[in-house]
């Protein structure tokens, strides 16, 4: 059974990248296809954050292909931008998770109480808002069947479960 998080969605994970020249364009404009790099960064980095990498996930036996996407642009990231990757879960089960994702172009003075506004109620994320989206995954092993990741990575498992229940919290 699915558990669609609603009103119980993880807290925002947060990892920064500068925009190097290879993303852009001749306008200094990032080239879309990045902001799906960004997206994987964000996961790893929120999953590394719950002390697990992906590299001890395939050790597991346990793989997370992406099965949907969806993006929207609002702004575009400039060469030497540096941006935020917010990442958070929305939806978690057995089988399933799903993320959200905004990128956002912070301020010096934003980028300094990052922590702060992570940690408080407010529901609105500091900066500009330049992307946002989402990924649908599925749990497979390596034989690309799906799989229970109760059973495939209990630890895993509990950690993200843990993060939506307000125990991956800093």
């Amino acid at each position: 059974m699915e558990k669609d998080v609603g009103g119980k969605l993880s807290r925002w994970y947060t990892a920064s990248v500068r925009v190097r020249y290879q993303e852009s364009d001749q306008m200094g404009v990032v080239y879309h296809a990045n902001y799906l790099n960004w997206f994987e960064i964000g996961r790893t980095e929120m999953i590394r954050e719950l002390g697990i990498t992906y590299r001890s996930m395939e050790e597991q036996g346990v793989l997370l292909p992406v099965t949907d996407l969806d993006m929207k642009f609002i702004q575009p990231a400039r060469y030497d931008d540096e941006i935020t990757i917010f990442t958070r879960m929305t939806t978690f089960s057995k089988l399933r998770i799903k993320y959200a994702y905004e990128i956002r172009r912070l301020s010096s003075e934003e980028r300094e109480h990052l922590h702060e506004a992570q940690n408080s109620a407010c529901p609105e994320l500091p900066g500009v808002l330049l992307v946002s989206g989402s990924t649908s995954h599925v749990w497979v092993n390596r034989e690309w069947q799906p799989v229970r990741l109760d059973k495939g990575a209990p630890g895993l498992y509990s950690a993200l479960e843990q993060s939506l229940t307000g125990g991956g919290d800093r």
